[in-house]
């Protein structure tokens, strides 16, 4: 999916000036998630007059959307050890920065998002609980997690500022969920870029590396000599692996196989599926070609099947 504007919607790199720019702006989720809108902006630009135009005109609650370090650096638990919020969004303890006086002023709430972003900031400086909501951002963002807490932290990150973001669900004047077609008119009432988490999703796949090479090594087999490269993504830190044999050249035919680990089939040979035979037969015909590759992808939750599988 490119990063293009449609259907009244802004681009992510529309967006992702607006919040350099210090501008609040409108992120929209799947209508099949919440279906909601939020006002986001970036903590590193908050203002008392951007916290009030959120309470005057958003309505919802002023979260601050952070990593998981921040959260740590700041000792801030989750506010609950089992969450069964709809969303599982990650609610830390709630705080105020101390020297305010009820902390729930516009301007009392600016003062303690900035300082919850100050590098020398420290657990002492909060008082708990509080009018601000931190919550947890996943690792990987909107990658792992399709929520506007991890929209919030990737846009500040796209656009070169610190990690988090101030967010404010959008209501209707009768305090009803403003949906896409009030939050369109909501946006151009207020003059304001409106984008949605898909496309969010879209331009980091199509922008970023989304894996790393973290080690490589010969490996002699009974099948060929091949050399193997590991790779860790970098939304999940799941390790994978490619098989490589002879000369890859840009542009020209290569054997290629993509398999999905299977302890069962790949380490004890079992006869339950295919998957040992399907792997030795790729890299027999990779030897034979003199040149092909194999990716041995870890697939998400393989563990746990295996419990599942065994018990079948």
């Amino acid at each position: 999916r490119k990063n293009t504007k449609m259907s009244g919607f802004n681009t992510i790199s529309e967006a992702i000036d607006a919040i350099q720019n210090g501008e609040i702006i409108i992120v929209v989720d799947d209508p099949d998630r919440e279906n909601e809108g939020d006002l986001v902006m970036a903590a590193e630009k908050v203002t008392s007059e951007a916290v009030n135009f959120m309470l005057k005109h958003g309505r919802g609650m002023i979260c601050l959307p952070a990593t998981t370090n921040r959260l740590s650096e700041l000792n801030l638990p989750l506010m609950v050890n089992q969450n069964n919020e709809t969303m599982r969004t990650a609610f830390s303890v709630t705080i105020d920065v101390k020297g305010v006086k009820t902390g729930i002023s516009a301007y009392e709430r600016a003062m303690t998002i900035r300082r919850f972003i100050e590098p020398d900031a420290t657990a002492t400086d909060f008082m708990r609980p509080g009018h601000i909501f931190p919550l947890q951002a996943s690792e990987g963002g909107v990658l792992r997690r399709a929520g506007h807490t991890e929209a919030a932290v990737d846009l500040a990150h796209l656009a070169g500022l610190y990690p988090a973001g101030v967010i404010c669900e959008i209501l209707n004047d009768d305090g009803t969920m403003a949906r896409t077609p009030e939050l369109l008119d909501f946006a151009s009432l207020h003059k304001l870029k409106i984008v949605n988490i898909a496309d969010l999703i879209a331009f980091r796949h199509q922008k970023e590396s989304l894996v790393k090479r973290i080690a490589e090594a010969s490996l002699p087999t009974r099948n060929g000599d091949f050399r193997l490269y590991t790779y860790e993504s970098t939304n999940d830190a799941k390790t994978h692996i490619a098989l490589v044999k002879g000369e890859i050249i840009s542009g020209e035919p290569i054997l290629v196989r993509v398999h999905s680990q299977c302890l069962t089939g790949d380490i004890f040979g079992s006869l339950g599926c295919g998957c040992g035979q399907q792997l030795e037969y790729a890299m027999k015909a990779i030897e034979e070609a003199g040149s092909g590759i194999i990716l041995y992808v870890r697939q998400e939750d393989r563990g746990m099947e295996l419990g599942n599988k065994v018990c079948a």
